[in-house]
């Protein structure tokens, strides 16, 4: 009797040995499975896909704060190059007015209203002028707020007899805004004035 009842017992070991080693087992492996699926849907929610022309794009999700100094920069650059960016077509200046006017407050608003006042854009028209603006640099102090920036370009006029270059240097400071089908950036330019818009060459066409 007592050899079957120490076999049971060693039976009964046995078997409370291997269900420990299963479940821990089970447990290590089902911790590993939650850790992989934790890190591919972290890897799933980084990834933004962009429909562009018909073709899928995928693009890296990232926190704003990485990207701050590359939207400032890209928020200046789009307003000047709506703001000074001209055509002999009333529709056209018009449009590209009313965008730039939405990323920026009333300064910018005044120096519209008093190039409108003094007939410079009724002149674009009048004289088919073309106007182009290319950004040269744009400087940002992102060590206080409102960012203060300023901004160096260069305008190109086209007229019918020459072609006039200028350089232009502007400054302001960028404050954040809500996001917006008008504001992408969510920034709007505060206090912008133009400290420099001279003539640098102009050539005979």
């Amino acid at each position: 009797m007592f050899p079957k009842t120490r076999n049971l017992e060693s039976s009964f070991r046995l078997i409370r040995g291997t269900c420990m080693v299963v479940i821990v087992g089970v447990l290590g492996l089902g911790g590993y499975m939650f850790f992989v699926a934790s890190e591919a849907v972290s890897r799933a929610q980084g990834r933004v896909y962009i429909l562009a022309n018909g073709k899928v794009l995928e693009a890296l999700a990232s926190d704003r704060k990485e990207n701050i100094p590359v939207e400032a920069r890209d928020h200046v650059r789009t307003f000047h190059g709506l703001f000074f960016t001209l055509d002999p077509d009333e529709k056209v200046i018009g449009e590209n007015l009313s965008r730039a006017l939405y990323l920026a407050d009333g300064s910018a608003k005044r120096v519209y209203e008093n190039l409108k006042e003094s007939g410079y854009y009724a002149n674009v028209i009048s004289a088919n002028i073309s106007q182009r603006l290319v950004i040269d640099s744009i400087r940002l102090d992102m060590a206080n707020y409102p960012f203060y920036f300023r901004c160096y370009g260069q305008e190109t006029i086209i007229r019918t007899t020459s072609i006039v270059t200028r350089d232009l240097v502007t400054e302001g400071w960028l404050r954040d805004v809500s996001r917006s089908d008008n504001n992408a950036h969510g920034f709007l330019i505060e206090r912008w004035s133009i400290l420099e818009n001279k003539d640098v060459k102009v050539e005979q066409r």
